[in-house]
C-alpha cells in the first residue's frame, strides 16, 4: 500500500512520473514529498514507488 496525499491506495511498482500524468496533474505547478524528501522533476521517471511509501503532491496556485 502506498500513501497519496494522505489516502491509502493499492498500487504495485508504480512509476512516480506516470502516476502524475494519469492523475491529471501539471508537471509545471507541483511539488512532490517522497517519505520526508523533496523530489526533483527531472528524478520523477526514474522512482518506482513502492510498498509503505508516502508521497505528498502539491500543486501551487497563482493569484492575488
Amino acid at each position: 500500500m502506498i500513501k497519496i496525499n494522505g489516502e491509502v491506495k493499492n498500487l504495485d511498482n508504480c512509476n512516480l512520473l506516470e502516476y502524475i500524468k494519469a492523475n491529471g496533474y501539471k508537471l509545471e505547478v507541483i511539488a512532490v514529498e517522497l517519505n520526508g524528501n523533496i523530489i526533483k522533476k527531472s528524478d520523477f521517471a526514474n522512482i518506482t514507488l513502492k510498498d509503505g511509501d508516502s508521497v505528498e503532491i502539491v500543486s501551487f496556485v497563482g493569484g492575488g
